[in-house]
């Protein structure tokens, strides 16, 4: 807990004097949550907000404790430090209370969206030798699907009601009488600030996602994202539209933010996001800050902004993608407030931002971010000249806090990505005479659609199950809402006929096979791909035929 924080007011003077002090031994629910619970044990954290209205509000005491009983379930059940646990649940209070345990217990969580389907998690879980699953009752049957398949798969937690063959908070809570107080064990847990903490599957090039180990200082870390780029004070209520199986949410709900001692509003929504839900809640609840992707801005704008009052909305940020001007506009002239955006990944914290205290650049991802030395690259590892289009690099000398560990079980990955004291995150960039970054592109093909990151061959892979499919390339293509959308190119197999009812069919098929939002929401058919001499299919020219509709390459 740091309560001698202050704010971004100096640029240059707080980039040139930042550090965050690392400790060998840091845990964040015992040194944050904790103790702010004892400084003040009446100090909101969360105000939570139910799909039919129903509200409720946690102290840090009540985090504490809640926690503490969470953590002597998992105790009882097996889980000690170091285990794998997959936490799959939607926003509900149970996520932050069973994420706390896992970390007081010093073992490593993965977040996971709800959204994922029994495949997805097969995958994952054996990926991860995950011991543990805590789900919810509506998302069970999908683990009990590929259990028999996941040798490493000892537990089953539900944290609501009762299901054949899983452990029931619910029942374990009223039957055993949970102590709020940390069982005593032979072997106290103490973890180290670089004992692994967590797991983000990202998705990437290959065909499955990548598995992005974070350590024990990783909450550390955001302090830049908190203080920073959301400028949160601790009588701040900060809202950050995110999904929990995401590391967004640990941008946003989570570290930071209780790190600053900031309250988090948590809407749980669920399906299809709707704009005139969350509008009403922000003036209700008196939101002063506010992040969200700029698809959920597109949406927001939409609506007649000056019916609301949002005079105690003081900041917003986007981050995910880059925002459009139009949209910055309008909110602006509905809120008074402009639009702040940032860059980082799955694998970072807040890297690049635009600050309160800096000129109002629209369109650029800010300057660098304190503890963080970025440069822009060439090929070849050299530093390109001002203006001029580089890779971006982080330099790891020294290792900035909150960069994650390596990739696990992925050499090639982190060959790729860690070289000669630098961490390439495959984006590019350029830097003005101002120091300020703006986005080009990714190096790679990852299709960044409503903030979410999908790799084409996840794409692929699912559409080629289908027997329709001969071959199969997925693209991003421009979306006036989502910035980008997926695009399949589709070669048929004989005896299949381009038909709008075979576009509806591949598009479910896809959303049984994967996640949902990965479903390419566009769908052309094609008699050959554009290739290399190779073979290689040429990618660029199905991104320019998407982007401009040029199809000299089709035949």
């Amino acid at each position: 807990m740091n309560t001698a924080a202050h704010n971004l007011t100096d640029y240059d003077r707080e980039y040139a004097a930042f550090k965050i002090e690392v400790p060998e031994y840091y845990n964040f629910g015992y040194d944050v949550v904790d103790q702010w619970a004892e400084k003040d044990c009446n100090k909101l954290a969360m105000i939570w907000v139910g799909q039919h209205g129903e509200e409720k509000k946690f102290s840090f005491l009540d985090l504490l404790n809640f926690s503490n009983q969470a953590a002597n379930l998992l105790i009882k059940s097996g889980i000690s430090k170091g285990d794998h646990v997959f936490l799959m649940l939607p926003r509900v209070p149970e996520w932050w209370f069973f994420s706390l345990a896992l970390i007081k217990l010093g073992a490593v969580q993965c977040p996971a969206p709800a959204m994922l389907t029994a495949q997805d998690i097969l995958v994952r879980l054996n990926a991860g030798k995950f011991k543990m699953v805590i789900t919810d009752q509506e998302n069970a049957h999908k683990i009990d699907e590929v259990e028999e398949q996941c040798p490493a798969l000892s537990a089953k937690l539900v944290i609501d009601g009762e299901c054949d063959g899983w452990i029931s908070y619910q029942e374990c809570k009223s039957k055993m009488a949970l102590s709020h107080h940390m069982v005593k064990t032979a072997n106290p847990v103490k973890t180290k600030a670089t004992d692994p903490m967590c797991i983000f599957f990202t998705s990437g090039t290959n065909k499955h996602p990548k598995m992005v180990l974070q350590d024990y200082s990783y909450p550390l870390g955001h302090q830049v994202t908190a203080r920073f780029w959301h400028d949160l004070k601790s009588t701040d209520l900060h809202y950050t539209v995110a999904d929990t199986g995401w590391a967004k949410s640990s941008w946003g709900l989570y570290y930071g933010q209780w790190i600053e001692g900031a309250c988090v509003f948590v809407l749980d929504m669920r399906g299809k996001f709707k704009a005139e839900e969350i509008l009403p809640l922000m003036e209700k609840y008196e939101v002063t800050t506010f992040c969200a992707p700029p698809t959920i801005y597109r949406m927001l704008v939409l609506s007649d902004l000056s019916k609301f009052d949002f005079r105690k909305l003081r900041h917003c940020c986007s981050a995910g993608e880059p925002m459009f001007n139009d949209t910055v506009q309008l909110w602006r002239e509905g809120t008074g407030l402009d639009i702040y955006e940032a860059y980082g990944q799955t694998e970072t914290v807040c890297m690049i931002a635009n600050f309160p205290c800096l000129e109002y650049r629209p369109g650029s991802m800010g300057k660098a971010c304190p503890g963080w030395r970025i440069e822009l690259h060439d090929d070849d590892g050299r530093p390109v000249q001002t203006g001029a289009e580089g890779r971006l690099a982080v330099k790891m000398k020294p290792r900035p806090v909150g960069l994650f560990v390596k990739y696990l079980n992925n050499p090639e990955g982190n060959s790729a990505a860690f070289v000669n004291d630098y961490y390439y995150t495959g984006d590019k960039a350029r830097q003005d005479e101002d120091g300020y970054f703006w986005f080009t592109g990714r190096i790679d093909d990852i299709i960044k659609s409503s903030g979410y990151r999908i790799g084409p061959s996840e794409v692929e892979h699912a559409m080629m199950d289908h027997p329709a499919v001969h071959e199969v390339a997925a693209v991003a293509a421009p979306d006036p809402l989502r910035g980008s959308k997926v695009k399949a190119y589709v070669v048929l197999n004989p005896g299949y006929e381009p038909r709008e009812s075979l576009v509806k069919e591949l598009q479910k098929h896809v959303k049984t096979v994967t996640a949902p939002y990965k479903y390419p929401r566009e769908i052309e058919f094609v008699d050959s791909m554009p290739k290399t001499a190779s073979g290689k299919i040429k990618r660029n020219l199905l991104r320019q035929h998407a982007e401009t509709g040029d199809s000299c390459w089709l035949v």
